[in-house]
């Protein structure tokens, strides 16, 4: 379930469709470096072997969309299984301090596994996702936002909060920076990804996502 891959909406270009089943390389490296170090592999390693969110689109079903609906995708990039019973996804708007939250679950997210998260559909776009592993009615922003991992389904307050049951946070666009500087604007079209298939975390969303 939690490893079949979610493809990817294109980065800042017209949608391109890689389903994460496809093993581009990037993808078979990040499968293989549980059992060869990461230094044969030429990738540096995560800052810190966690749980991050490697991917956040807020356009689905707009103008221009191709995906119906909203999504998060979160990866392990540690060599071990977790489980995420009483974790949760929250999103706040660009300057906003009111989160709301989409309880995981009791999912186990296996090492370099992938989980993918449905949000809220809009009235537009032409195709749907693959089958999420869980679904949540969160409608994001297209170009600005906040997306946080808590440990806590407990929501968070204020707009760049830290530390405590925050395991990892992405702000896009105009947003409060939250870990670092924010990624660059998405669009109906694109997402926010994490380099290297997830396994870049310098804790500064600005260098970590492209």
């Amino acid at each position: 379930m939690i490893t079949r891959p979610a493809p990817r909406p294109a980065l800042r270009s017209a949608p391109r469709y890689a389903p994460r089943h496809s093993l581009r390389p990037q993808r078979l490296l990040a499968l293989l470096a549980a059992a060869l170090p990461l230094a044969l592999l030429g990738m540096a390693a995560p800052a810190q072997a966690r749980i991050v969110i490697s991917q956040v689109y807020g356009g689905g079903g707009n103008t221009g969309a191709t995906f119906r609906n909203d999504f998060i995708e979160i990866f392990n990039n540690a060599t071990q299984p977790v489980n995420l019973n009483g974790w949760a996804v929250q999103y706040a708007s660009g300057a906003g301090g009111t989160w709301q939250v989409t309880a995981i679950g009791n999912k186990i997210i296996p090492a370099g596994g992938y989980l993918l998260i449905q949000q809220a559909a809009g009235t537009g776009g032409t195709t749907n996702l693959p089958t999420p592993d869980v679904i949540g009615t969160i409608a994001m922003g297209g170009t600005a936002g906040k997306v946080a991992l808590t440990r806590s389904i407990t929501a968070l307050s204020g707009a760049t909060p830290s530390g405590g049951d925050l395991a990892d946070a992405v702000g896009y666009g105009a947003a409060s920076q939250i870990e670092g500087s924010p990624t660059p604007a998405t669009a109906n079209a694109t997402a926010a990804l994490r380099n290297v298939g997830g396994c870049t975390d310098t804790n500064n969303n600005s260098l970590d996502f492209t």
